[in-house]
């Protein structure tokens, strides 16, 4: 089941390009995963039918209560960074054996079309990252890798916007940044188009995942090249912390970022990040003193 959270009300994709709007007494699907669940989505009666072209889509869930980064998650991109510290001189950092995470702001999500706005206090190296997001749906606190997959609510895209200058100094140590920070300013979490349930996809996950900057493809590869699978993401951070409906990690992001080419995000710039099965998500890059801001967009 496809299902999107638009201007219109909760809507579900039940022919290609065609969204039925439900009749559910819930502003998005956050809110119907804080309250009943996917399930209502099924069975809800269909106000009308609408062109998906002629709504305004938002963020699946606009606000999440916390949003969960998992880094080095992909084969390609531990790789990566391996090559990245030996160059600079540093052969012996390792990479850890559990998932490396960080909490950031459920203020930083925008739409699909949404402008991914630079900072004034850190516009220079901003960079994207291409990944496929997991929403909760249901409690999950020290869960089985077992029963994880229980509790997911579905799969969505996500771009997670990063000003690397704070992230480097935060891992040199400068106590004043954090990685969290170099995540969550606004607009830095574009999300969307739609919010895939797990009965569409199997386990272990193998979808492709594409990064266009401008068109130009800048990140490709699959999410079978996990090191740490969706349902152990979910148990292993269940374990530090309850995860809540509507809470989203996003599951890292394969070879290609910016940092690795010096190739940051630019005004003008337009992002595309795709991902087999759930669709594209597409945002413009702005400056910070453009009037535009989040919420309008392209």
């Amino acid at each position: 089941m496809r299902l999107y959270s638009t201007a219109l009300g909760i809507a579900r994709e039940d022919s290609p390009g065609e969204l039925s709007l439900l009749d559910l007494p819930f502003a998005d699907l956050g809110a119907l995963l804080r309250g009943p669940g996917t399930a209502e989505a099924r069975t809800a009666a269909v106000v009308r039918r609408v062109a998906l072209d002629e709504v305004r889509v938002h963020a699946p869930v606009p606000r999440p209560g916390k949003i969960l980064i998992v880094g080095l998650n992909y084969r390609s991109h531990a790789q990566e960074a391996l090559e990245m510290f030996a160059a600079m001189g540093r052969p012996d950092i390792i990479l850890p054996a559990e998932p490396n995470f960080q909490v950031v702001a459920g203020s930083a999500v925008i739409a699909p079309g949404d402008d991914i706005r630079l900072p004034a206090v850190a516009s220079r190296q901003v960079d994207y990252e291409g990944e496929v997001a997991a929403v909760i749906g249901s409690p999950a606190t020290a869960v089985d890798t077992a029963d994880a997959m229980g509790h997911l609510a579905g799969l969505t895209i996500a771009n997670d916007v990063s000003a690397r200058d704070i992230q480097q100094r935060a891992m040199s140590g400068d106590p004043i940044a954090s990685i969290g920070v170099s995540k969550s300013f606004d607009t830095f979490k574009p999300l969307g188009p739609c919010l895939v349930t797990p009965d569409e996809f199997h386990e272990p996950l193998d979808l492709r995942l594409r990064t266009l900057v401008n068109g130009e493809l800048r990140q490709d590869d699959r999410t079978a090249g996990f090191i740490h699978g969706v349902a152990e993401l979910i148990s292993f951070l269940s374990h530090y912390q309850t995860l809540e409906p509507g809470d989203v990690i996003l599951t890292g992001t394969p070879r290609g970022a910016g940092v690795f080419s010096g190739r940051h995000l630019r005004p003008g710039d337009v992002v595309e990040v795709e991902v087999e099965h759930i669709g594209t998500l597409r945002n413009r890059v702005a400056p910070a003193s453009e009037d535009a801001g989040a919420g309008a967009g392209a």
